[in-house]
Parts: structure tokens; C-alpha cells; sequence
């Protein structure tokens, strides 16, 4: 029987995954067995600079956090060497790069993933990690509403030379008879 210091450090372990899972914009369940140590070091640079926390733990553990977070329905995919990976800040991130390595990587595979308190299959996860990012979204937004906007500024400007040639100046002086000499 585990002592009582081991099960306080365990129940505290849990909390922190689960508060971060509760806080999380995102995160992505991955089959991490097979990986190379060269593969993984580079995985783990990648989730880094996007500021991403990638975590291996026992799955007894991290189920008892999705179950604190909110996300029971997960504890289905933890099975086999499970890894998480979790963002604080893009929801899109965690699936983005575990979906790029999982394509570059065979025995590396997404299991499932969470968006803002819903959980994902590994087909969700997918079709998330194939969005656009931000900033793409933003610019083709951008795009159609200057296009719109431009247009719109042609139409008028069509209108007024049209009026403009078909109607004489009224605002000009009359022209003056040449005097008689």
C-alpha cells in the first residue's frame, strides 16, 4: 500500500493536470509508442516555441483529471503509452503539430483531443488541426469585406460619371452673345 506522501504527491499531480486541462483552450491525446528520441526531441521543440505543454503521464492519473475537468468522455482513449498535449492560449495548435507528426511519424497517432469543455474523436481532431490559423481567417475576412467594399465604390462611381455625362452643367454662367459691331 502506497504511503501516505506518495498518494498526497499523486492527488496533487492530478489537480495541477486538471486545472490545466479546466483552463486549457485545447488539447490532443497521442499514442506515443515507437517514438525515436530524435523524433520526440524535435516534437517537443515544435509544442514549445507554440507554446504548448506536452505531458506524459500514468493513465490511472491523468483519468482522474478528466474527470475533475469535465472531459469523462476521454478516459475511453487512454489506453497503450498516452501522452497530452495542452494549450493555454490557440485551440488550434496542439492539433496542428501533433497531426503534422502523426503524418510524418508512423507509429505515432492522435487518440482524441478537447475544444473549450467538448471532446473530440480523432477525426474531430483532425478536421481541427486542417482549420486555419488566426490569422488566416482574419485576412480572408479582411479580403472579402475590402472586395465588397470595393465594388460597392465602383457601382458608384459608374453612376456618377453616367450622370455626369448625361445631364449638362446647370451651376456654369450662360454664355454671352458676341456683341454686334
Amino acid at each position: 500500500m502506497p504511503s501516505n506522501k506518495i498518494l498526497e504527491e499523486k492527488k496533487q499531480v492530478v489537480e495541477t493536470l486538471a486545472a490545466k486541462m479546466q483552463s486549457a483552450q485545447a488539447g490532443v491525446l497521442v499514442k506515443y509508442e515507437g517514438i525515436k528520441v530524435s523524433e520526440d526531441t524535435e516534437l517537443r521543440a515544435a509544442l514549445r516555441k507554440a507554446g504548448v505543454e506536452y505531458t506524459v503521464m500514468k493513465n490511472t492519473l491523468t483519468g482522474r483529471a478528466c474527470d475533475i475537468a469535465g472531459l469523462a468522455d476521454m478516459k475511453q482513449y487512454l489506453s497503450g503509452m498516452t501522452a497530452i498535449a495542452i494549450s493555454q492560449d490557440d485551440p488550434l495548435a496542439p492539433a496542428k503539430i501533433m497531426k503534422q507528426f502523426a503524418d510524418k511519424i508512423d507509429c505515432f497517432e492522435i487518440k482524441a483531443g478537447f475544444v473549450d469543455g467538448g471532446v473530440l474523436d480523432q477525426a474531430g481532431v483532425e478536421a481541427l488541426a486542417a482549420t486555419p490559423s488566426k490569422e488566416v481567417l482574419i485576412g480572408k475576412m479582411m479580403g472579402s469585406l475590402q472586395s465588397s467594399l470595393y465594388s460597392f465604390a465602383y457601382v458608384l462611381q459608374a453612376i456618377i460619371d453616367k450622370d455626369g455625362e448625361a445631364a449638362p452643367e446647370t451651376d456654369a454662367a450662360p454664355a454671352e452673345a458676341p456683341a454686334e459691331a
